[in-house]
């Protein structure tokens, strides 16, 4: 069984009190997992908050898992941790990792589990054993990817570096609406002035048009664990071009205008 942390958009989705941890932590607990940087708020935990997971898992003796797929994409100078970097709990880290995302591979099925845990590995691999291997394109694909430059990253991350500063800087000067500015990935949410967010979300795809166009977005109600949370809210994801963004925003701002269910 899962048992869900929620994080708040109004702290900008930083990792929740070390306490709230605590009060979910069993003798059957087996470990923690998190997504750094995340989706689907673009939230990138700090040296500070890695270090409490970690005298955390210290204490319980419990697994760190962590989901660095997004890791090339670091803004303002922030400093990226991975959980590999963590001291005196070098057996109890597994990271996750994939090529869908550091280069723009989403559907190619390839990725790696990393631990230096030797029992983790072990087990892992009868795991892989047991099962089809991945597909072969994909793992042509991700070799010849690994021949990719630096020079590509940081043409990427210039990229949504301007992106992002776009749609945040847009976002928040619409009425009514509020928008952490992320520090990693390529996603944000949004809250917006709407009664339901998945009503807004299904409304745009199906009755709005604003010069022949409309905008999809993601309800970030499927993000969190209970139903009543996110309810106006929606994930943002920055992927388009600055001209095809501008458009995107556009049509948000006029939606927000005339759209049935809106609160303000």
């Amino acid at each position: 069984m899962v048992k869900p942390l929620r994080s708040s958009i109004e702290s900008g989705f930083a990792l929740p009190p070390i306490s709230e941890f605590e009060k979910v932590i069993t003798s059957k607990t087996k470990g923690i997992m998190i997504c750094n940087p995340g989706n689907p708020t673009g939230y990138l935990y700090t040296k500070a908050e890695l270090d409490a997971l970690k005298e955390l898992v210290k204490k319980h003796d419990l697994f760190l898992l962590s989901d660095e797929v997004y890791r090339e994409f670091c803004y303002d100078g922030k400093e990226y941790v991975s959980v590999m970097h963590l001291q005196g709990i070098e057996n109890n880290v597994i990271l996750l990792d994939s090529i869908s995302k550091r280069y723009s591979a989403c559907g190619a099925r390839i990725g790696a589990i990393i631990s230096k845990n030797k029992e983790i590995m072990a087990a892992a691999l009868k795991f892989a054993q047991a099962r089809l291997s991945p597909p072969s394109y994909g793992q042509i694909g991700a070799e010849a990817a690994l021949d990719t430059p630096k020079s590509y990253f940081e043409g990427v991350k210039k990229e949504y570096v301007a992106r992002r500063d776009y749609v945040i800087e847009t976002l928040n000067k619409m009425e009514g609406v509020f928008c952490p500015k992320p520090s990693g990935a390529f996603y944000c949410i949004a809250k917006l002035p709407i009664d339901n967010a998945d009503k807004f979300c299904q409304w745009l795809l199906e009755h709005y048009s604003h010069n022949a166009q409309t905008v999809m977005l993601a309800p970030a109600t499927g993000f969190y664990s209970s139903p009543d949370a996110g309810t106006s809210e929606v994930r943002i994801a920055y992927v388009l071009k600055i001209d095809d963004l501008k458009n995107a925003m556009l049509c948000l701002e006029e939606a927000l205008k005339v759209y049935p269910g809106k609160t303000i």
